[in-house]
């Protein structure tokens, strides 16, 4: 493994940390203000919906993440299919939310409100990791340019 990868590694392991506390929070609230009726067992179920919500986001930073290591490797013997990669992985996340959300929604019956809140949750906390990066990348080239 070279430094890139341990890099991409490291990153990668942050934004699903991230990812997950953010499911965490998101479903503790729908816990939360679920359960202040008088069925309990509706913020539990809430809740759990706000989790298959999250944890898609999960799998779809995964997925990208896989992509993003296999365009790498090739990217300095064949760029062309390493960009390749790159697309054909956007199609495949593109394909896995409309699969994962069906699932959740259409055959599991979960509450639509609280998987797309955790779903959109977990996503937003995944681009504001990635946009941070390179927000921080950026200004370190400035500084070594400067």
């Amino acid at each position: 493994m070279n430094a890139i990868d341990k890099r991409l590694a490291g990153k990668a392991r942050r934004v699903v940390i991230v990812q997950l506390l953010a499911t965490l929070v998101v479903a503790a609230a729908f816990f939360g203000f679920g359960s202040e009726g008088s069925v309990a067992e509706e913020g539990s179920w809430k809740a759990l919906s706000a989790v298959y919500g999250g944890l898609s986001s999960v799998v779809l930073a995964l997925v990208s993440i896989r992509g993003f290591k296999r365009a790498n490797a090739l990217a300095l013997s064949d760029p062309k299919q390493g960009m390749m990669i790159l697309y054909i992985g956007a199609v495949v996340r593109f394909a896995a939310v409309i699969v994962l959300l069906g699932i959740g929604l259409g055959l599991l019956k979960l509450d639509a409100t609280a998987v797309l809140a955790g779903f959109v949750l977990a996503q937003t906390s995944y681009l504001m990791s990635v946009r941070d990066r390179k927000a921080a990348g950026s200004s370190d080239e400035k500084t070594l340019r400067g």
